[in-house]
């Protein structure tokens, strides 16, 4: 590739590198979107919510709402985020990762598993992007994975094999040399899902259970804002959901070792 190409393909890239807490609050932006696009765009209380929830999450985090309306601040003046007039005059948030990092369906939904909990093997990734977009198998898994290389979106931190582990690249300059640094000479092992047949294809996971419009109201515990409830309500769901699809994949292992 000639430096002029090079030069090319820079000027087009609109991704630039986040911090950690920059990256939660982009990925949220994006994962809400997909399993509860009922409340999306989303409120400030919302993504505050998203951000602090324990399940598909990692590291642990405990941001405030003042903080959150930073983060959302410095990703709108990077174009990665977008704040919109919802009902009420209430301030709302949208992202554009579509177009800040140019990539397809598939490829945003492993980019938003990596963001939300950091470097993984490739049979963890599957299973958990397919919350967002079924990915049938390791194969189709591959092809996702080579596009994200090819544009830079992502770096595999172990040799390619049983239990590769990678990440995205959207890191820090000195938070990938750490990373690279701690799976330097690392030998890969077994992933739980990579001995499966190539023709196994896991259950699709259910999609997240949005609280009926049409039930009666049920009102916010004391202290608690109708918004703040109503996301609390729809972070429930979306564990519900996450449950059954563990239970349906344990049963699937089961049937497959018994």
């Amino acid at each position: 590739m000639s430096e002029q190409q090079a030069g090319g393909e820079e000027a087009k890239r609109l991704w630039q590198p986040l911090n950690s807490r920059q990256r939660r609050v982009f990925g949220v932006l994006v994962e809400k979107a997909k399993t509860t696009p009922d409340a999306y765009p989303m409120t400030l209380n919302g993504i505050v919510t998203g951000c602090n929830q324990k399940s598909n999450r990692e590291p642990l985090m405990t941001l405030s709402a003042e903080e959150v309306e930073q983060i959302l601040d410095e990703l709108r003046g990077m174009s990665a985020v977008t704040e919109v007039q919802g009902s009420g005059r209430v301030a709302k948030y949208r992202h554009h990762a579509y177009e800040w990092l140019g990539v397809d369906k598939f490829e945003i939904s492993v980019m938003t598993e990596l963001l939300l909990r950091g470097e993984q093997t490739l049979g963890d990734l599957r299973a958990r992007a397919s919350r967002m977009e079924p990915i049938a198998d390791q194969g189709s898994l591959k092809l996702i994975v080579d596009g994200l290389l090819k544009k830079k979106l992502m770096v595999e931190l172990t040799p390619p094999g049983r239990g590769q582990i990678v990440s995205h690249n959207l890191y820090k300059e000195r938070e990938i040399g750490e990373l690279r640094t701690q799976y330097a000479g690392h030998v890969g092992d077994r992933g739980p899902d990579e001995d499966r047949p190539a023709a196994y294809s896991p259950p699709s996971a259910p999609a997240p259970v949005a609280p009926r419009t049409s039930a009666p109201a049920v009102p916010a515990p004391r202290g608690v804002t109708a918004d703040e409830f109503a996301e609390l309500r729809v972070e429930v769901a979306e564990m519900q959901a996450e449950i059954s699809r563990l239970r349906s994949d344990l049963r699937q292992l089961e049937a497959k070792w018994s």
